[in-house]
């Protein structure tokens, strides 16, 4: 999720653990822990792959978190002393706060290396954008209210709990519907008769009500869109030549490896004039996609690796109008 939401989470849960012992230093040291994970974006790799692709690795791992808590705990106790008879309570906060953070992050589609150093892929469980206003604002509303009122009472306490336990409930209701998404798609597939690799739901931006649905074959992706306002259960997939021909040449090249790797498959593969371009399908839609990255080019007729740089991004403003009219308005059939 964007760094403001994690910062009012970490706030949210070092009120709900500590709050009432400390007051607002456990709001600001849970917002602070919040934004840690997220830092890792300050640090240049000198690599745009290795930028992306390294973002949620070490800085959201299980075991660096649980070994940095009591770094942390010390730190605060230091600037806090009148504190220390709650020590094994900040070391809830902290970690709760932490393990809050990465399983968040895991929520969205981007992935986050939650075992690593483990060469495990990155989860991307998918079930929220990572800009969600209806889970970010009661948070947000929360941690306000709990700063600002007096601690003399427990109104601002209570407010911050009840926002907490709110956008927690949204998050549930993220998930069913990812699971009622997903088999609404799958039946879909069936009844087209549409073989598959592999299939990814994601929530289009900003919302969980529209849903696009990504489908990888061996030579062709396909992709359609689902609203929980649909009358019926047909989905319309468009179906795309995925060019991963293109890399028969620089399959073993690192910058390929590594974002098949990160994305999980679900990429495709195009030739600009002498630029060989892999896209993350995952993020954006068809013509409007995040993250593109250069990663060969044709040299004389023959495919070389070159120094890896993204290319620009092609999502366009106006492109939420078309997502907000889909939301409540589903276009004619097209074919697949």
């Amino acid at each position: 999720m964007d760094s403001v939401t994690q910062i009012a989470l970490g706030a949210s849960v070092g009120e709900a653990t500590l709050g009432k012992k400390v007051g607002r230093p456990a709001i600001v040291w849970g917002g602070v822990c919040g934004l840690l994970p997220d830092l890792d974006v300050l640090i240049p790799l000198g690599d745009a792959i290795k930028n992306f692709t390294y973002h949620r690795s070490a800085s959201h791992s299980l075991l660096v978190l649980t070994l940095l808590t009591p770094l942390i705990v010390k730190i605060i106790l230091k600037q806090h002393p009148d504190s220390a008879r709650y020590q094994f309570r900040w070391h809830t906060l902290v970690f709760l706060v932490f393990i809050t953070h990465i399983l968040l992050d895991g929520l969205t589609v981007y992935g986050t290396q939650i075992l690593w150093p483990l060469a495990t892929p990155p989860v991307m469980w998918s079930t929220i954008f990572i800009i969600d206003p209806v889970y970010s604002i009661p948070l947000i509303f929360g941690v306000l209210a709990a700063f600002r009122m007096s601690r003399e009472s427990s109104t601002g306490h209570f407010i911050s709990q009840a926002c907490l336990l709110l956008s927690s409930l949204y998050l549930v209701w993220t998930i069913g519907v990812k699971v009622h998404v997903g088999n609404v798609a799958k039946e879909s597939l069936d009844r087209n008769k549409i073989r598959y690799n592999s299939i990814l739901t994601v929530p289009s931006p900003f919302n969980t009500l529209l849903w696009r649905i990504l489908v990888m074959d061996d030579t062709k992706y396909y992709e359609g869109y689902y609203s929980i306002f649909d009358n019926d259960r047909v989905i319309d997939y468009t179906s795309y030549k995925n060019g991963k021909a293109l890399l028969n040449e620089l399959e073993n090249y690192w910058a390929v490896t590594r974002l098949e790797w990160f994305t999980q498959g679900f990429y495709n593969v195009r030739q600009d004039l002498e630029k060989i371009i892999i896209t993350d399908l995952r993020m954006g839609t068809e013509g409007g996609y995040v993250f593109r990255f250069q990663v060969g080019e044709i040299n004389g007729g023959v495919f070389e690796p070159s120094n890896s740089r993204r290319i620009k991004s092609q999502v366009r403003l106006n492109m939420l109008a078309t997502i907000w009219k889909r939301i409540w308005s589903k276009p004619k059939a097209s074919s697949v």
